[in-house]
């Protein structure tokens, strides 16, 4: 079951109203408690109706047949101009066309933490504490979850970053990674399709480059260069097992 209800982000986007998603498992108790992810782009995750390019992770259907314990909790990305490649990424970056991006995404993961976890944590039986406490997401989402575990390693123990854009700033990423303090036990899965790494041309070296920095870091790694994969939702539907059993999220069936 996906329930649905608005939230604003007054440092980003003033009273305009963008939709938040929450997941609830098979079986859900009130009286019970859950792990809990956070992830982005939460209008990519469940419908088809709803999903950007017509075509959703089918998230839901995954999480309802596997009877997997867990908590998801997704919001609708800025779909206004750039403001989705400005909120997702913790640096400023020029585009593929050359256009200047201003990265906030301090301020988002500042929200996200400090007004939308609390929320989440007040109105749904979610179990709090860091060790309980993902983040996902593919894309700039995939960047954003690096960068929420590199700098906000106390709220989130384990992440998922499927085709990370790494690429940003001629893939001259990796300050933010390279400071990051990442939490003890931090778990990370990333991966990119074999097929992608031919859409922008630092990608491969950034990619090996981020893996590199997060074994340095004593991060418990999950790196995968996904056969034939593309960079679409259809790919990375078929990722889910992959990344929810790295996480620790393991099906009950």
């Amino acid at each position: 079951m996906v329930e649905t209800f608005e939230v604003t982000i007054p440092k980003l986007t003033g009273d305009r109203p963008r939709k938040a998603y929450v997941y609830l498992p098979v079986g859900f108790d009130p009286d019970d408690r859950y792990p809990v992810m956070y992830m982005f782009d939460g209008q990519n995750l469940f419908s088809d109706e709803e999903a950007t390019y017509g075509k959703s992770w089918g998230l839901a259907d995954y999480l309802d047949f596997t009877e997997t314990r867990l908590i998801v909790a997704a919001v609708e990305c800025n779909t206004v101009g750039n403001g989705r490649l400005s909120e997702y990424s913790p640096v400023d970056f020029d585009d593929w066309h050359g256009e200047h991006i201003k990265g906030r995404g301090k301020v988002y993961m500042d929200w996200l933490v400090k007004e939308f976890k609390p929320y989440i944590d007040d109105n749904y039986p979610v179990l709090t504490d860091r060790e309980n406490t993902a983040i996902g997401g593919s894309s700039m989402g995939g960047l954003m979850t690096l960068y929420a575990l590199a700098a906000y390693g106390r709220y989130f123990s384990r992440g998922a970053a499927l085709s990370p854009s790494l690429w940003i700033n001629g893939g001259n990423f990796t300050g933010f990674l390279e400071k990051g303090r990442f939490a003890k036990n931090c778990v990370i899965y990333t991966d990119y399709g074999s097929r992608e790494f031919s859409n922008h041309r630092e990608q491969k070296r950034a990619f090996t480059e981020a893996c590199r920095i997060l074994i340095e870091k004593n991060v418990n790694l999950t790196a995968r260069v996904v056969p034939g994969g593309t960079h679409c939702e259809a790919s990375w539907e078929k990722q889910i097992p992959f990344f929810m059993n790295a996480l620790g999220f393991y099906a009950e069936n």
